[in-house]
């Protein structure tokens, strides 16, 4: 039972496996954690299993139709994102066409709408699973070579004589420490980059789930669910020593806690502080949280057990904004967290959203002079974009708002855009703000100083040029220059 699981090419730099499935203006690329769990799942079960990442690889659609030709497996697992689903069955033709092999897709988009992407896939998807896939693929690979029924496999969707069948959602999985270490064996390392991060730099998924209600966020709604469900402290740091141990450089780089906020479980988070002082790993980290979780005393110890850089969701600098997306944050929360994380020592990345519900060329203005005045060390600004499945969504189709066509409209040329458009706002004029918010930050000498020279080592450095020439290269490339001198038209 010769498996495949692939994180599919689409356009270069393609990246399926952040919450806004995009080419991003740094050219991020970031391993497929979900993909890797799932074939540490299949490696568990005796599965020959190989997990292959044709964005990392570099590989396009001809060299998956040479892998497939030569392997002849007899299940893939492919992965599905919104901006690229076309692209996905496309591959998933392309398999059907090599070797016949049961199709089995995963991701965000097909959760969200089973039915359509199987009538539309023609056959070439045989199995949807929907949400958390881990143990779902593993028990229909096992049902099909039983020769059991596929309805006793739950949280899945597939064809039976031209109807859809639903099997009942399979619940959350509740012991993740149950799970095997994800299958970072199978993948180099070494291919992965963010900018924000130093590099190399691996992922940690400590928990799963989030109990905030923002409307946008696609993971809690169609995949993860709304429970913070924990691994212990000591699985998780059994995990980061384990990392260590087999790729020892990332000692120069760092490991992303890529729980949804890792900082809201503070006992949680203190366990995890402690063990790492205990095991004097000297390990650097850095992780996702919130902004109404500022804590002097948390950060410190955070900080003391090697946490860098805390990644927080402030979305808005106009509270009116927040509070319609039900962040449940505060401007002052926003603030006083960052002046908090640096009393402790701790960098602060601010991520901001333009184009949310409501918003206006003033809202625009009030979140710009925010994202300058309060003081971050790094940032990014994107597009607002309704994924199906989330609340976002459904309230931008109903009233309208919605100005793509089609899924292969929900990125411009494989950059991440706007698809919505309000009243007094376009596209336009939404994708202009993103990128004047970016360069009226990282142009300014304050900040250009503090890049040159706060710099911790040459792989540091390396990082922070290659970051540089990627935004640098986005923002005047031929297409946004076009784009940027009609504007002004």
């Amino acid at each position: 039972m010769k498996t495949l699981v692939i994180n599919e090419p689409f356009v270069p730099y393609f990246c399926r496996t952040q919450r806004w499935a995009a080419r991003t203006r740094g050219r991020v690329l970031r391993p497929p954690d979900w993909l890797a769990y799932a074939t540490a799942v299949l490696e568990q079960a005796g599965v020959d299993v190989e997990l292959y990442d044709f964005p990392a690889l570099n590989w396009g659609k001809a060299r998956l139709r040479s892998l497939v030709r030569d392997k002849q497996p007899q299940y893939v697992v492919l992965d599905s994102t919104t901006p690229s689903i076309y692209s996905d069955i496309d591959c998933a033709r392309i398999v059907k066409e090599e070797a016949g092999s049961t199709i089995i897709m995963v991701g965000p988009h097909v959760s969200a709408v089973p039915d359509e992407t199987l009538d539309i896939s023609k056959g070439a998807i045989d199995i949807i699973v929907r949400g958390e896939y881990d143990y779902s693929v593993r028990d229909i690979i096992r049902v099909l070579e039983d020769g059991s029924n596929l309805k006793n496999v739950l949280g899945i969707s597939y064809l039976k004589k031209g109807q859809v069948v639903h099997t009942p959602n399979r619940p959350l999985i509740p012991e993740l420490d149950a799970l095997p270490f994800p299958a970072w064996h199978q993948l180099d390392i070494l291919k992965y980059y963010a900018g924000d991060k130093l590099y190399p730099y691996m992922n940690i998924i400590a928990g799963r789930g989030c109990p905030f209600r923002c409307i946008f966020c696609l993971w809690p709604q169609v995949m993860h669910g709304r429970h913070y469900r924990l691994r212990s402290a000591k699985n998780v740091v059994d995990e980061m020593e384990y990392n260590l141990l087999n790729w020892p450089k990332i000692k120069k780089g760092e490991l992303f806690f890529e729980d949804d906020t890792f900082t809201i479980n503070r006992k949680r988070a203190l366990e995890i502080c402690q063990e790492l002082s205990d095991r004097k790993l000297g390990i650097t980290w850095s992780a996702n949280a919130r902004s109404d979780t500022y804590d002097l005393e948390l950060f410190k110890k955070m900080k003391a057990a090697g946490c860098r850089d805390l990644v927080v969701g402030l979305e808005s600098g106009d509270q009116t904004i927040l509070d319609r997306i039900k962040k449940g944050i505060t401007l002052n929360q926003s603030r006083e967290f960052i002046r908090t994380a640096h009393r402790a020592g701790l960098l602060v990345h601010g991520c901001f959203v333009i184009g949310l519900p409501g918003e206006t060329q003033s809202s625009i203005e009030k979140t710009l002079r925010f994202a300058m005045e309060v003081n971050l060390d790094t940032l990014q600004f994107s597009g607002s974009i309704p994924f199906p499945g989330t609340e976002y969504y459904d309230y931008c189709k109903e009233a309208g708002l919605l100005k793509a066509s089609s899924w292969a409209d929900w990125l411009d040329e494989g950059e991440q855009t706007a698809v919505v458009e309000y009243p007094n706002l376009t596209k336009a004029q939404i994708n202009h703000y993103v990128d004047k918010g970016l360069r009226d930050f990282y142009f300014r000498p304050k900040f250009m100083f503090k890049f040159l020279f706060n710099t911790r080592s040459f792989s540091d450095l390396q990082r922070k040029l290659l970051g540089a020439k990627n935004f640098i290269s986005y923002l005047f490339s031929e297409n946004r220059l076009v784009k940027t001198l009609r504007r002004k038209v």
